[in-house]
C-alpha cells in the first residue's frame, strides 16, 4: 500500500512509520521542519516530505504518489500548557490551534483527495477523546478540545462526502498516549496505541460512516 503520515517524525505519527514499513509499505512520512526520529530509519520504503500542515500548500509541487491507499492526519498540537482555562486561554492560542489541529486535516485532505479517490482508500483522522462534548466532565482546555471536537465534525462531513466515490473516513482516538505531548504521562505506549488504531483502520467498513472509535475498538460518542 502507499501510506501518507502527517506529523511522522516522533510520537504516534513515528510509530505509525515503523508498523507500515514493517508491513512492507511504501510510507510518505510528512514532518515539518525537522525529521528527527525519522533520520535513523533505513529503508527504500520511506520517503520524507517536508511539509507544514498551518499552511496552504499545492500537493503538485510535493513528492506524493498519484494513488494513496491511506491517509492518516496525525499532525497537531496541544496549545499552551498552564494556560487553557477560562481565565487565561486567548484568541491567538484558539485560533493557532484550531488551524493545526482542525484545518490542517482539511487543507491536507483537499490536496491529496483525488489521489486517495484513485485507490479507493482511506482517510484517518487522529483527533482526541477531548473532543467530545459527552466526555467532557472537567472542562477547561478550551483550544484543544475544540479543536478536536471541530475535528470530529469535519471528519463526520468527509465520511458522508467521500463515501461516493470509494473512500473510507474514520476518526479516531489514540488513548492516553505516553509521547513528548503528554510530557511521558501516558497511560500506554505508543505502540499499543498504533497497533490498536492500524487494527481499526483495517477494519474500517465494520463501523458505521465517520464514526469516532478508540484504539481498542470502543465507539466513542461525541
Amino acid at each position: 500500500m502507499n501510506i501518507v503520515i502527517t506529523g511522522a517524525n516522533r510520537g504516534l505519527g513515528l510509530g505509525f512509520v515503523q508498523h507500515y514499513l514493517s508491513k512492507g509499505d511504501e510510507v510518505w512520512a510528512c514532518y515539518r521542519s525537522n525529521l528527527d526520529g525519522l533520520a535513523d530509519i533505513q529503508s527504500d520504503k520511506l520517503h520524507t516530505v517536508q511539509l507544514d500542515v498551518s499552511q496552504d500548500f499545492d500537493a503538485n509541487t510535493l513528492d506524493f504518489p498519484e494513488s494513496i491507499d491511506l491517509l492518516i492526519n496525525n499532525a497537531g498540537i496541544y496549545g499552551p500548557y498552564g494556560g487553557q482555562d477560562l481565565d487565561s486561554i486567548t484568541s491567538e492560542a484558539m485560533l493557532d490551534v484550531f488551524n493545526i489541529d482542525c484545518v490542517g486535516p482539511l487543507r491536507v485532505v483537499q490536496q491529496l483527495k483525488e489521489r486517495i479517490i484513485n485507490a479507493g482508500g482511506t482517510i484517518a483522522n487522529i483527533s482526541s477523546k477531548m473532543g467530545s462534548s459527552d466526555d467532557n466532565g472537567s472542562g477547561g482546555t478550551y483550544a484543544y478540545r475544540a479543536a478536536k471536537a471541530g475535528l470530529i465534525i469535519i471528519s463526520k462531513s468527509m465520511a458522508i462526502d467521500l463515501k461516493p466515490l470509494g473512500v473510507s473516513v474514520i476518526t479516531l482516538h489514540p488513548g492516553w498516549v505516553t509521547t513528548d505531548m503528554t510530557h511521558q504521562s501516558g497511560l500506554i505506549d505508543v505502540q499499543t496505541s498504533v497497533a490498536g488504531m492500524t487494527d481499526v483502520i483495517s477494519r474500517v467498513d465494520d463501523y458505521e460512516l465517520g464514526q469516532f472509535v478508540a484504539f481498542d475498538g470502543q465507539v466513542i460518542p461525541f
